[in-house]
């Protein structure tokens, strides 16, 4: 159809096309000569003929040869182009008369006038009527001239005559002297210079108007064949060129027609200057000439004016089309996306406060959608103007219109109807959390009533009026009817809200069979009379005392007996049936509190998913309206030179944590809503996902720097303007922070209400995990401060631990120990507990705001953990505790700020140190084991730990010898104590690997150490042992068949301390073991002072410590190069 419309408005433009060329060639076809006054314009100025305008009696133009001497030299060219150009001037109806020739010889000689009328006679290219010369008028040439003519007569045989005229008075008999120059004597006015000027204006007008005659058709003929592009930009090209195009032809159409009516103002103005002056024909045919290309091109250029209406109409229209075109395609797009987006938004919500998140984001959808169906329906109201205004192409345009009417109303009409269904489900989702907050305030009702309290008849009565009181509130709060909400709210039911509806109901009829029960036993208690004081006899002391009465005596208190068994019976009764309610009372009240416990879980499950939601939301709130936006075109402008490509060090991994918590984190806890106990396991399942808040938080220091840097960005002001948020965006940027401390709290909550339920172990677990990670954030925020470390910190392995100590030095150089001097002021340093190092670091507070004050910390120096030992005590302080380094080659006192501090360095360190030792102890096993298959094994050597050992105990520890890695000892008949393996015996080591974490003051080594109060005690006291080797000082009296017997002067070596006041001793006399009470150890070694304790300078590696690098050497490669700096 629209082809149709534009193949008529083409027929149209094309007649007015064939109107302007018909004017055009009326123009270009005009009888113009070929030869122009300024192409002979050097000729014409000779003046040896002219055409001055004068007419004949019958109107035959007039040429004029007047006397030129040198006629005869002119050349035949140029003689033939001036007769063809005067010939041609007057028009065809003068010249078809025929020309009328004067020439005037009245100074020449006859020889020279035969010549000149014999080359006029042959040259003369046109009609000739009549020829008229003025001979010589000298008597003796007019004498020849009149004998000549008779006798050459016949060479002047002309088509028409030739008259001999003798003077100028014969000549006004044949012309007309008005019609003759003044030269001729005649009164005609011409001026040869003006007239070769007119000439020569008029036909250059006459050329222009030909040259624009021929442009407007060129023009003319590309608009009438321009196809109509299909896309808007082509066509507003199409329409500028165009436009343009017309603008210079018609600025040379103007240029055209002033020239015209210029020359025709300069033909008419001797007629101006003077009435009385006569104009020549020529005058007039000039004058005439020119008003002709004046009307001509006037008319051309109404014809082309009315053609270029037509086609810039057609040109504007298609353009309109286009743009009419385009706006449909973009808005149908649109229109049709926002469609399926609304019937992919089934979800009808789980909660209320979902529901609502819904609604908001149903109205937020719409007002973004807004735009879009106002600018459909403005395109709607643009099409029907153009209507209106007769496009061609109406017939298109109809039925987009009606489309985009129909697509308006469709998308409000699903706006509606979904926002209705959210309406049902809003109001759904209000009376069952209506249902459940009266059942939750019900049940915490009933837990709150004290069973106690309740057994008196007054508290029954108000305990079963607050129950009453209650009840009377379900009536507005309750589920009525089931199939009642099934059939009102049948078009959102579900198969989840379907029975999220059937769990609210049981729990409702639950509770309200928990009020029954309990206004039933209240109206019990309450109904009951307050019993009467009775007097009761009381029992004879001969029942109770005397075991076998006599028969007298029986038979005498027989009445009685019988008598008061009447009376006590009754009340006994009534008092077991007061304890079986009793015992049922408490058992009810067990059952309120689990569920007043299951409520505040709920409520506690509740808060965590409103605050994991608005967390989410905040997030994706801050993605879309501050980072999507630093790449948006449209703002680039307001994004100074310093936030430009900073996108990732402003926001981190931010996206990342969005995602994790979106798409899984929410949907793990929703899926705990019914269980919030077990929601324990969704953390520990998550944990390692988890890790991805320590990025965030180790790239926040340079976040909070490019804030403060950026802060008065107007970037940020728009944004936070059109998100209609009160806070700027670096509050948001703390949220992740936030967040992860804010679980631990919850799950603390948590965990406070689960305390016997399923999922109580998970929850701790996960509260500790949740606070390891926020420790292992916190310690790399400090880790990520040190400075001036060469090293690879990732190659120390984990950072355990990390704080500020005040240190000491004291140091041994070369074969000598000398102590330093004394320093009276520690060195303040933090250090870093790794995996395989400890770092000492120096720290330095730094200037600035928020994160830029955190400290920084410079590097001193580190120890190779495979070469370090600790001393756990140090006497005079109990925050304090040795680091020792190489066998005390350099040793490091630490004082912690609290004693719990240095408990859990100590403890973390004994773990480093039992880990590292257990695998030099699996390295040695594995090469015994080798050994093992080559070389034959070596008998065992008696080590019973008693004197009569058996063969079992020494099968075990044989086995105990061949498994380095085993601390347990062996069980005599006894069932004394295990000793510990011999040879690589552990300082105060339990019967595990774990129990070193248990005993405080063991050092790491792999023989004994002593702690520094020991020491400086120089020996035992009273009660207090600690291993080392002794002196024995009193010989052992109560010898046993299961103890070690020890005599005055055996030096022994204590081990270690074991079960029930037990001490494992080896005699290093006589190679014995065994185990030694206490009490007879401490007697038998009195004041006897360790081998080890004279000095820390006299230790050796047989008596002292053997740091862990020195045994781990035997099997172990040291881990890493020296590390000390």
């Amino acid at each position: 159809m629209t082809l149709s419309l534009i193949s008529l408005l083409s027929q149209d433009v094309t007649a007015l096309w064939l109107l302007l060329k018909t004017s055009a060639d009326e123009i270009m076809h005009q009888d113009i000569v070929p030869l122009c006054a300024a192409d002979i314009q050097e000729q014409l100025k000779k003046r040896f003929a002219y055409l001055s305008g004068g007419r004949g009696q019958d109107g035959s133009p007039v040429i004029t040869f007047p006397d030129y001497p040198a006629f005869s030299e002119i050349p035949d060219k140029e003689f033939q182009n001036v007769m063809t150009y005067l010939t041609s001037i007057p028009s065809l109806q003068d010249a078809g008369i025929g020309f009328i020739l004067v020439i005037d010889r009245r100074q020449d000689r006859w020889t020279s006038v035969k010549a000149s009328v014999l080359r006029i006679a042959a040259s003369f290219p046109a009609n000739l009527q009549l020829v008229l010369v003025l001979r010589p008028t000298g008597f003796f040439q007019r004498t020849l001239s009149d004998i000549a003519f008779k006798f050459n007569r016949d060479d002047f045989k002309m088509k028409v005559p030739v008259m001999m005229l003798s003077s100028v008075p014969e000549l006004h008999g044949y012309i007309d002297k008005s019609q003759l120059t003044e030269d001729l004597g005649g009164t005609l006015d011409y001026c040869h210079s003006r007239w070769l000027c007119h000439r020569t204006a008029i036909e250059s007008f006459a050329l222009m108007v030909k040259q624009t005659a021929q442009m407007l058709q060129t023009f003319g003929t590309e608009l009438a064949e321009t196809e109509l592009p299909n896309d808007v930009q082509s066509t507003s090209l199409v329409l500028s060129v165009h436009t343009e195009k017309k603008a210079k032809a018609k600025e040379d159409l103007q240029l055209a027609l002033k020239e015209g009516n210029g020359i025709l103002e300069s033909l008419r103005e001797p007629l101006a200057e003077s009435t009385s002056h006569s104009v020549n024909q020529d005058q007039l045919d000039n004058q005439a000439t020119v008003q002709r290309l004046l009307a001509q091109l006037n008319e051309t250029e109404a014809a082309f004016d009315e053609f270029w209406a037509k086609h810039q109409q057609k040109l504007e229209q298609c353009l309109q089309l286009r743009h009419f075109e385009q706006g449909f395609r973009e808005v149908k797009t649109t229109l049709d996306s926002m469609s399926q987006k609304i019937a992919a938004f089934t979800d009808v919500g789980n909660s209320l406060a979902h529901v609502q998140h819904l609604l908001k984001d149903l109205t937020s959808f719409e007002e973004k959608s807004s735009v879009a169906v106002d600018r459909a329906r403005a395109l709607s109201l643009e099409g029907q103007q153009l209507i209106e205004n007769k496009h061609y192409a109406v017939d298109s345009i109809h039925p987009k219109c009606e489309e985009l009417q129909h697509l308006c109303d469709h998308f409000a009409t699903e706006i509606t109807r979904r926002r209705g269904l959210l309406s049902k489900s809003l109001e759904l989702h209000s009376l069952l959390e209506m249902s459940m907050k009266w059942c939750d305030e019900g049940i915490f009702l009933l837990a709150s009533q004290p069973v106690d309290k309740c057994q008196s008849q007054d508290g029954a009565e108000a305990a079963l009026q607050e129950i009453e009181k209650f009840l009377e509130t379900g009536a507005e709060n309750k589920i009525q009817e089931l199939n009642k909400i099934y059939k009102e709210y049948e078009c959102i039911l579900n198969q989840d809200l379907l029975e999220h509806v059937q769990k609210v109901f049981q729990k409702q009829e639950s509770t309200e069979e928990m009020f029954h029960r309990r206004q039933a036993s209240l109206k019990k208690l309450a109904a009951k009379q307050t019993r009467p004081v009775q007097p009761v006899a009381p029992r004879p002391e001969a029942l109770t005392k005397s075991p076998s009465p006599s028969p007298g005596s029986w038979r005498s208190s027989e009445s009685s007996s019988s008598e008061g068994s009447a009376l006590r019976r009754g009340p006994y009764r009534r008092a077991k049936s007061e304890m079986s309610e009793s015992r049922q009372g408490r058992t009810s009240s067990t059952g309120d509190e689990e569920e007043s416990l299951a409520i505040l879980r709920r409520h506690v499950m509740n808060e965590l998913l409103d605050t994991e939601r608005a967390y989410v939301e905040e997030l994706l709130c801050v993605l879309e309206g501050y980072a999507a936006e630093m790449d948006n075109p449209l703002m680039a402008h307001l994004i100074s030179t310093g936030l430009q490509n900073k996108k990732s060090i402003l926001f981190g991994n931010m996206e990342e944590i969005y995602h994790f918590h979106n798409r899984i984190f929410l949907r793990d806890l929703e899926s705990c809503i019914d269980c919030p106990e077990l929601v324990g396991r969704c953390f520990l399942e998550r944990m390692e996902e988890f890790q991805i808040y320590e990025k965030y938080c180790q790239n926040k220091p340079r976040s909070e720097s490019l804030w403060r840097q950026c802060s008065d960005c107007p970037f940020f002001q728009e944004c936070q303007k059109k998100l209609d948020h009160k806070l700027s965006l670096d509050s948001y940027l703390l949220k992740p922070v936030q967040r992860i401390t804010k679980y631990q709290l919850l799950l603390k909550e948590m965990l406070k209400y689960s305390k016997n339920c399923e999922g109580a172990e998970d929850l701790q677990e996960a509260l500790s995990s949740i606070l390891g990670i926020l420790k292992a954030v916190n310690d790399s925020m400090h880790l990520i401060a040190i400075t001036g470390y060469d090293g690879n910190l990732s190659d120390l392995g984990k950072l355990l631990m990390q704080g500020s100590f005040s240190v000491w030095t004291d140091h041994k150089k070369g074969h000598t120990k000398v102590k330093e001097l004394a320093r009276f002021k520690p060195m303040q340093r933090h250090l870093f507990l790794h995996e395989k190092a400890v770092l000492f670091c120096k720290k330095r507070e730094e200037n600035g705001e928020g994160y830029e004050k955190a400290p920084s910390y410079s590097y001193k120096q580190s120890l190779n953990m495979t070469a370090v030992g600790i001393t756990e005590n140090v006497k005079g302080d109990a925050k304090k505790f040795e680091i020792w380094y190489n066998a005390r080659e350099e040793v490091y006192i630490i004082q912690a700020p609290t004693p719990e501090i240095k408990a859990a360095w100590v403890n973390e360190i004994r773990k480093v140190l039992t880990s590292q030792l257990q695998a030099c102890r699996e390295a040695s096993q594995h090469r015994a084991l080798e050994q093992s298959h080559s070389l034959p094994l070596p008998a065992p050597s008696s080590t019973s730990p008693t004197k009569g050992g058996n063969s079992r105990n020494v099968k075990k520890l044989e086995d105990r010898k061949t498994d380095p890695l085993s601390l347990e000892g062996y069980v005599s008949s006894s069932s004394l104590p295990k000793p510990p393996e011999k040879g690589k015996g552990w300082s105060k080591t339990s019967h595990s690997l774990e129990a070193p974490e248990e005993d405080g003051g063991w050092s790491s080594a792999e023989e004994l150490i002593n702690s520094s109060d020991a020491e400086e005690d120089g020996g035992l006291g009273p009660g207090k042992l600690v291993p080392g080797k002794y002196t024995v000082v009193m010989d052992d009296e109560k010898e046993g068949p299961d103890t070690l017997a020890m005599r005055t002067g055996d030096m022994v070596e204590v081990v270690e301390e074991g079960a029930e006041g037990l001490w494992y001793v080896r005699d290093l006399t006589s190679s014995k073991e065994g185990w030694v009470p206490a009490s007879s150890l401490s007697t038998l070694l009195g004041k006897s002072s360790s081998a080890q304790c004279l000095s820390s300078s006299d230790s050796s590696p047989g008596s002292a410590v053997l740091s862990t690098s020195s045994s781990c050497s035997e099997g172990c490669p040291t881990p890493f190069s020296e590390l000390q700096g």
